[in-house]
């Protein structure tokens, strides 16, 4: 159900705030807002609800399944999306964009039976046409702080950053800074305090910046170098202090993410990087694919060492730290762990495919998801790959897979008579 006629009622009342000409922290006195409410079960946002990829709360989730079993629902998804799925509370939210079209959208529908509640047209066209093949024009995982939904888009050349209500209104849009394609744009927000961070890095010099949760209104701009970058913002606490960490444009920064300070930074990493930092409390673990193949551990207190890197092609899906040990999926197919202080190897073994999509970790069991809709079960342990299942569903996805109340959410394409999208419920 496309709510047209409320969109184009609210859209003419949304506020536009553009950034400053001025490349610096902005004296912005942020209005007040509600605390962020989610639940320790949630998946509230880009990597779960502890930014971290695992799922820490709830029972636990399926570890086999078909299109035909420990299926609670599906919906089918309009267009194209490689943006993941996030949840709070009784709703999930999922944003995707219809060439055929010409939008870009936010969906809302019931955790429990997957009934449509909402459908938001955020903008309509005309649709990005350059990029990577594997470049979506709604690669963004909504976030959500229980009283708003926040969403980016790369809209006309720039990103633009929207608020919706829980009714699926749009309460603000702000315009973070023009964005010049190079293989597409893929950031999703991170929320912290009052405050929505979001990044976009690009040739034409990007920046990261920090908006109100109330208004929009720009708290504080970094400016970031003139190079293509696709990862998100992620805040850990590490180290003693909270931190917003990026990586990638040659270089590991810091920032506080309430007033935009730069606490550090090193140079590093590599010119392109998608995946987003994980942290095992000391140290911050990095990766990227292009110009050339790194993981790196950097101790987050300043000092600017780095603990261990290797040669890892570890490009596009994010990692998970748990305890002592990083694991992750190569994409080239090849499952690997390595000790986070040391960083030794303690096993490595092929899974073949080829992967986009992020680990995420729940009840002791990692998921990793190939492009052809694979998901090997393996259990997280130091000892080496110990197989649970292997599960297919769809014939191709680039989305990683949100885990809340002990279910998966998982966006796949059918190809069965031209490409289809679908958001799956798993279930045990």
């Amino acid at each position: 159900m496309l709510r047209y006629t409320l969109f184009l009622s609210i859209l003419s009342l949304a506020i536009i705030h553009p950034l400053p000409a001025a490349d610096t922290t902005v004296a912005t006195t942020a209005v007040a807002e509600s605390p962020i409410k989610v639940a320790p079960d949630d998946w509230p946002w880009w990597r779960g609800v502890s930014r971290n990829g695992i799922a820490t709360a709830g029972p636990a989730p399926p570890i086999q399944w078909s299109k035909n079993s420990h299926v609670a629902w599906k919906v089918p998804l309009p267009g194209r999306g490689h943006g993941s799925p996030s949840v709070l509370g009784t709703r999930v939210f999922i944003a995707t964009a219809d060439r055929a079209k010409q939008t870009q959208s936010v969906f809302c529908f019931d955790r429990k039976t997957g009934k449509t509640i909402w459908t938001t047209v955020v903008h309509r066209g005309p649709l990005e046409k350059r990029g990577n093949k594997k470049s979506s024009q709604a690669s963004c995982t909504p976030a959500c702080d229980g009283q708003k939904v926040y969403v980016n888009f790369l809209h006309k050349g720039s990103v633009v950053t929207s608020a919706l209500d829980l009714d699926g209104g749009i309460v603000w849009q702000t315009t973070v800074t023009g964005y010049q394609t190079h293989q597409g744009f893929s950031s999703s927000p991170c929320l912290f305090g009052p405050l929505a961070i979001v990044s976009a890095d690009n040739r034409g010099g990007g920046a990261v910046v920090a908006m109100s949760r109330a208004t929009g209104k720009v708290a504080w701009k970094q400016s970031r170098p003139k190079k293509a970058n696709y990862t998100s913002p992620i805040v850990f606490k590490v180290s003693g202090r909270d931190q917003a960490l990026m990586v990638g444009t040659n270089l590991v920064s810091s920032y506080d993410p309430l007033t935009g300070k730069k606490l550090w930074e090193i140079s590093g990493a590599t010119t392109e990087c998608v995946t987003s930092v994980v942290t095992d409390g000391t140290r911050i673990f990095t990766s990227g694919g292009y110009p050339r193949n790194h993981v790196q551990a950097v101790l987050a207190d300043g000092s600017g060492k780095t603990a261990w890197q290797n040669t890892q092609r570890v490009y596009v899906p994010s990692m998970v730290a748990h305890q002592g040990t990083l694991y992750a999926v190569l994409d080239a197919g090849i499952a690997t762990a390595w000790d986070t202080a040391t960083g030794k190897t303690l096993w490595k073994k092929r899974l073949g495919g080829t992967f986009t999509s992020s680990l995420v970790l729940a009840a002791g069991n990692l998921y990793a998801t190939d492009e052809s809709g694979q998901t090997t079960v393996f259990a997280a342990s130091r000892e080496g790959l110990k197989l649970k299942a292997k599960n297919k569903l769809g014939q191709q996805t680039y989305s990683s897979m949100a885990i809340s109340g002990g279910r998966i959410f998982h966006r796949v394409a059918t190809n069965d008579g031209g490409r289809r999208e679908w958001l799956y419920c798993l279930s045990r």
